[in-house]
């Protein structure tokens, strides 16, 4: 196997930008995408219990692996932002379908100061990329996100680049599929600046975990539905406790 730039070996000091990757069973994936993260950035691959040798050749192939026993997408992305410690932290996907080299202008943009949180809106490559239950589950998410911010986004996926302690101040607590959906309701509270721009999506390698199946999708949905509903519980409660405006 190849080794990547994100070895320890071939990146003298810290991380410039750490990227997590939650994986569960990706062995067949991870070499095309540890051989796609920028150079002097640090992937970390984190272990969410796969039973295909996934950790073993993250490893081979130079990124820091972490390891987190409690299964959900949102418990492996926290794990990865509780351990990473660049000052710029990416989400990407494990499964081949998004390159994290395209991660490079959102991190330009942050940087540049013009943006605090940067997400990309998936476009598919081919018709097969983006099931049709996938992509209709999205697009009511996304138009309930819109009801509820304002923000007027088309994709909630996994892409995305933000400043690390900036992320963990918002506190974020899901652990499931509305991990990405809580992130981008508290920064919008919380008055970010949130960009989005165009990045392809291709299909994934091996079997989808979620947005592959219809059961799959129905069960993001529904994690990002009480994520929406429980942050407007928590605002109503919130404007209680504060009372009327002067």
């Amino acid at each position: 196997m190849r080794a990547v730039t994100t070895s320890s070996a071939s990146v003298p000091g810290p991380p410039s930008v750490d990227v997590v990757l939650p994986c569960l069973d990706e062995a067949e994936a991870l070499p095309w995408v540890l051989g796609r993260i920028p150079s002097g950035w640090r992937a970390l691959v984190v272990d969410n219990g796969s039973t295909d040798g996934s950790a073993r050749i993250a490893r081979e192939l130079g990124a820091r692996v972490v390891r987190e026993e409690r299964r959900g997408f949102g418990a492996a992305c926290h794990a990865g932002l509780t351990a990473a410690t660049a000052d710029i932290v990416c989400f990407c996907d494990c499964d081949a379908s998004l390159d994290p080299a395209d991660l490079v202008p959102f991190v330009r943009e942050l940087r540049a100061g013009e943006a605090d949180l940067v997400l990309g809106r998936r476009r598919p490559q081919t018709r097969g990329a983006w099931p049709l239950h996938a992509r209709t589950g999205n697009l009511a998410l996304s138009r309930l996100l819109r009801r509820r911010t304002g923000l007027r986004l088309h994709d909630l996926g996994p892409l995305r680049a933000a400043r690390r302690e900036a992320l963990l101040a918002l506190g974020l607590t899901d652990r499931r599929s509305g991990y990405p959906l809580q992130m981008v309701v508290r920064a919008a509270e919380a008055g970010w600046r949130i960009a989005e721009h165009d990045v392809p999506y291709r299909p994934r390698t091996g079997a989808s975990k979620v947005t592959g199946t219809w059961r799959g999708t129905w069960q993001a949905v529904r994690d990002m539905s009480r994520v929406l509903a429980e942050t407007a519980a928590e605002t109503a409660v919130q404007g209680a406790q504060e009372g009327p405006r002067p």
